[in-house]
């Protein structure tokens, strides 16, 4: 044993003992059973301190690899084969639970591995059904894109400026005044509002949000330090915000077209009186408005075509309603912002799909994007008329409540009692129904479900919707009888 650890390591001391000793049990020059000298030995023959042994062996022990004898010593353990191959890995589990972005919640989990299993009936889907999708029409437009050489190499950093330039068009007949500059390219509004967070933001930020939200559901601001504040839009909403935003950074995130998860559009009253609001305390506010082009009548206009002074930050995105594989979002932003999350994205993905950008940009210039946005929000009117017929028809108004869709992908439906928690999400679960819980978007709803309209077929919404309200009215009972029992 003429080996000694290195003084001036680039590796401590304590973590030199102990790799030795694992190389010599891995060599089976120690084998199980092999009892280790004794410690002042070790660390006299080592020239160190018998702490730093000490550390050392602990160090072993935790892994498995020793183990020590009472009144007899240090051994190499049992099993210590099973440690070492523990050791030659990294420890991934760690290195899982240390990230810094926050994991999805455990349902939401199991809805993403779910919903590729196409033995489920997906109820809760926020995208459209694969043939309300326009394939066809995207692959003959293929024929007719021209591609500069330029435009499929890497694009600029704020975007292509064909596709900038076709948007500010497209954002102009919607109210919005944009030049290309002010416009971002995004891989999806999600994206959108990462850039957000890391860009404009420090650590501790408070965002704003309605009760329900899809803030909820992911992390994006949580995930780098920030904190999040439910504001009702009513009387009292300036009083609030001020409390809380004060002495710290701040913005509010909304969805005034077509809430997600909600479906609910603002009236004109909460839109006049949040911007209102926001522009007094001088917070920005983050106007997603992904659904706007799916209302089946037309919106009031959004808060960003009212918007003089920068204090709107506006994502739109043709995920909802032409491809949410083009991956293709915006944010209009003034200059400054815009060149801001640009650099940002620049740093992270070097720019979205050139290839994606092109066909958006053939889309809106053409006039193949509006012809296909009236034809969808025919076959989604339709779509959401016969979910609420079959909602009738089992008896639904008996067991819940909703308000018809203006537009979109879902109907908020709200159940009389408390039952939409795990295991009722679970059961579902098991009979190969997908749901969306409310409590994914408002951790204390277990009343809501968010159900879509826009994926499953008909036949599987009759199936499901069988499914669900049998579930119910189980569920029902059970609490029922829960109640008469606890009385008793």
């Amino acid at each position: 044993m003429d080996w000694k650890p290195s003084p001036h390591p680039h590796l401590p001391l304590q973590r030199q003992i102990a790799s030795w000793i694992a190389e010599r049990v891995e060599t089976g020059d120690w084998a199980a059973g092999t009892r280790l000298p004794a410690q002042r030995e070790l660390a006299a023959r080592w020239g160190v301190n018998r702490s730093t042994v000490q550390a050392a062996l602990d160090e072993l022990k935790a892994d498995g690899l020793l183990e020590a004898r009472r009144g007899s010593g240090v051994y190499v353990s049992g099993g210590a084969w099973n440690s070492l191959l523990k050791r030659a890995q990294p420890n991934w589990q760690r290195h899982i639970r240390a990230g810094v972005h926050r994991p999805n919640r455990h349902t939401i989990r199991l809805i993403n591995d779910s919903e590729p299993d196409p033995s489920f009936i997906r109820l809760g889907t926020g995208e459209l059904s694969p043939d309300l999708l326009p394939a066809a029409a995207i692959e003959d437009s293929l024929r007719e894109i021209k591609i500069d050489p330029q435009e499929i190499g890497y694009s600029s950093p704020l975007g292509s400026l064909r596709l900038r330039r076709a948007l500010c068009a497209y954002l102009a007949e919607r109210g919005v005044q944009a030049a290309p500059d002010n416009i971002c390219i995004v891989s999806g509004a999600l994206q959108a509002l990462q850039l957000i967070a890391v860009g404009l933001l420090e650590e501790g930020s408070a965002v704003f949000h309605e009760p329900a939200t899809y803030l909820n559901s992911v992390h994006p601001f949580q995930s780098v330090g920030m904190r999040l504040f439910p504001a009702e839009l009513g009387t009292g909403l300036e009083e609030r915000l001020a409390r809380i935003a004060r002495r710290r950074q701040s913005l509010l995130y909304a969805i005034p077209a077509l809430n997600n998860p909600t479906g609910r559009c603002w009236t004109q009253a909460e839109r006049d009186r949040v911007y209102a609001a926001c522009t007094k305390l001088r917070i920005p506010i983050v106007e997603d408005d992904v659904y706007r082009d799916l209302t089946f009548d037309p919106p009031p206009p959004s808060m960003k075509s009212a918007d003089t002074s920068g204090q709107v930050l506006y994502l739109g995105s043709l995920s909802k309603t032409l491809s949410p594989g083009l991956r293709i979002g915006w944010i209009v932003a003034p200059s400054p912002v815009a060149a801001r999350l640009a650099d940002v994205k620049m740093q992270t993905d070097y720019g979205s799909s050139a290839f994606s950008q092109a066909i958006a940009a053939h889309w809106l210039e053409t006039g193949l994007y509006e012809r296909h946005l009236e034809s969808l929000r025919g076959e989604l009117r339709a779509r959401a008329d016969f979910a609420q017929e079959e909602l009738r028809r089992l008896g639904f108004d008996e067991l819940a409540q909703w308000t018809p869709p203006e537009g979109g992908f879902y109907i908020w439906l709200r159940f009389r009692r408390p039952i939409v928690d795990k295991p009722f999400f679970l059961r579902l679960l098991e009979r190969r129904i997908l749901i969306n819980p409310g409590y994914i978007y408002d951790p204390g709803d277990l009343h809501h479900i968010r159900l879509s309209y826009a994926y499953a077929s008909r036949a599987e919404t009759i199936a499901g919707l069988t499914a669900l309200r049998e579930e119910a009215l189980r569920a029902e009972a059970e609490a029922k009888t829960g109640a008469e029992a606890a009385d008793d």
